[in-house]
């Protein structure tokens, strides 16, 4: 079974990130990390570099990562967000594009802005418990279609998987039940 603890990210109840067993750091902070970290996003586009030119268009691996970063900071900023009106329903949107009903313990990924030239690659997997309250998983640079082009997205969505049945398995069905736990 996997183990995972759950951090505070916002700490006003709204924004939840799962810590896996053996990190340091939860899997929000740890994505942030790597989207700022310069070196992990030069190996990252050099390693998917025909992914980025053939549905992209884009060849330079220094914008990508300067886009990247720029990227980063807005999605950071508005997933951050504490103010009264702040809402993260309106950053996520349900993971299968085919779905259009709400479900319990529902799979949702926010999207970055983008820069000028592009739609943003940036992603961001959760859960959602209750209306505006979410439990991130983990999250991806996706430059494909669809998330089952690549071993690094279908590994995002085996963890959310792993992490909602985790959350059934221990009668977790809303955020009231989750603060129970």
């Amino acid at each position: 079974m996997t183990k995972m603890t759950f951090d505070h990210i916002t700490g006003d109840g709204r924004l939840w990130a799962v810590k896996y067993d053996g990190e340091e750091l939860n899997c929000f902070e740890l994505l942030f990390n790597q989207w700022y970290d310069m070196s992990w996003l030069m190996k990252f586009f050099k390693e998917n570099l025909k992914d980025l030119s053939d549905y992209f268009r884009i060849t330079n691996v220094y914008q990508a990562i300067m886009d990247t970063m720029d990227d980063a900071s807005k999605l950071e900023c508005l997933m951050l967000d504490i103010s009264d009106d702040a809402n993260l329903d309106t950053l996520f949107r349900h993971l299968e594009n085919s779905r259009f009903a709400e479900m319990t313990l529902g799979k949702e990924k926010a999207k970055g802005q983008g820069a000028n030239r592009h739609k943003s690659w940036l992603r961001i997997y959760a859960i959602r418990m209750d209306p505006g309250v979410y439990l991130v998983t983990g999250g991806a640079i996706k430059l494909t279609a669809t998330m089952a082009e690549r071993s690094h997205t279908m590994a995002e969505l085996a963890k959310m998987e792993r992490v909602r049945n985790v959350l059934i398995d221990n009668g977790i069905f809303d955020f009231d039940s989750f603060n129970e736990y």
